[in-house]
């Protein structure tokens, strides 16, 4: 079985491997058979040997992709038949299990303990068969075969707006406006969202032209090339997902009185700004904003997202993937392009 690994730790270790074992039942009781997979940031911080980790067992070999799509082979547990399209959870909860994990909310775990497919002590989809337990395997329509690898930074987009409707509740609040900073795969589905919440959405990104504005006017959303506070907007919602220290700066400044920022760009640190955090805090604190991180999901977050993909126009998500690699291409997902939104590998190309 033909399948993308890496050796975890170690720079430029990506490579193909034609003679992988087939996934064995202990992985989960659904045989699937493996069709797409998406590329995001995290393969590629992997790839550079920043980090993942090597299921127990396995060697020095972690199989890469945790944005998955695929059909059904097999399912010993009867909740799903041949050709069923599905997509699986990346997260499983930690053996102990730790509060959160015992209640289902492995996205919120406490000990660490948790494993990621594709990323963390579990093998991930970029091969040509994998298993999944019943229970975290999420069912797709038929007609999202060409974009069901979304779903998974849809599930992390879900997880946010419940954390941040949950926050708001807090108090009588009516949002109207949302504003979203970044208009890769993660803002624009917030603006997705968004959009099927009824808010007055804007996305803010560095992009002046190309398929980012587009795909931002196309949903009916305003898109601005600027810094948040020359857009003149003070937004009741401030979805932040890029993870750049100036942009998140910005959005303490503009968001409204009552507002909620919910923060889920990674930084990836070692930058210095000045930032006045005694003014933050006073104005944090004197107009009752709330800031909040977000990260991951759980069952319930994916199929909030699926609903929502499903209900999204499919010739807008088809739009979001800018390319298609064959698998044997690999190195050419991994090296990101100017235009790129979502790129996903063909497993069967």
């Amino acid at each position: 079985m033909r399948g993308l690994v890496v050796t975890p730790g170690q720079a430029g270790s990506a490579r193909i491997e034609d003679t992988l074992p087939e996934p064995p039942g202990a992985e989960g009781e659904v045989l699937v058979e493996g069709l797409l997979v998406g590329v995001c940031g995290t393969d590629r911080e992997i790839v550079d040997g920043d980090y993942g980790d090597a299921p127990p067992g396995a060697g020095p070999r972690l199989v890469l992709g945790h944005e998955s799509l695929g059909r059904v082979i097999s399912d010993d547990s009867g909740q799903f038949a041949p050709g069923d399209l599905v997509t699986a959870i990346v997260r499983r909860p930690d053996p102990i299990p730790c509060p959160s994990c015992a209640v289902d909310e492995w996205d919120m775990c406490r000990n660490g303990l948790f494993t990621e497919c594709g990323i963390k002590e579990r093998h991930g989809f970029a091969r040509e068969r994998w298993r999944v337990e019943a229970d975290f395997a999420i069912p797709l329509e038929a007609t999202l075969h060409e974009v069901g690898t979304l779903l998974e930074p849809a599930s992390v987009v879900a997880k946010a707006w419940d954390q941040i409707e949950r926050v708001g509740a807090r108090s009588f609040w009516r949002p109207r406006t949302a504003l979203i900073t970044g208009a890769g795969p993660i803002g624009l589905l917030a603006a997705l969202l968004g959009v099927q919440r009824g808010l007055d959405v804007h996305v803010l990104d560095r992009a002046e032209e190309g398929v980012k504005p587009e795909l931002v006017r196309a949903l009916g959303a305003t898109y601005h090339a600027r810094p948040a506070p020359e857009t003149g907007l003070a937004p009741d919602i401030i979805l932040e997902c890029t993870g750049a220290a100036p942009v998140i700066v910005d959005t303490f400044d503009v968001v409204a009185p009552g507002g909620v920022v919910c923060l889920t760009g990674v930084s990836s640190g070692g930058h210095n700004i000045n930032f006045d955090v005694g003014e933050a805090n006073r104005n944090i604190v004197l107009e009752n904003n709330a800031v909040i991180g977000s990260v991951n999901a759980n069952r319930r977050h994916w199929q909030a997202a699926a609903t929502a993909i499903a209900a999204a126009d499919i010739g807008w998500l088809r739009a979001m993937i800018t390319r298609r690699v064959a698998l044997s291409d690999f190195a050419q997902a991994l090296e990101p392009m100017v235009d790129d939104v979502k790129v996903v590998l063909d497993l069967h190309a």
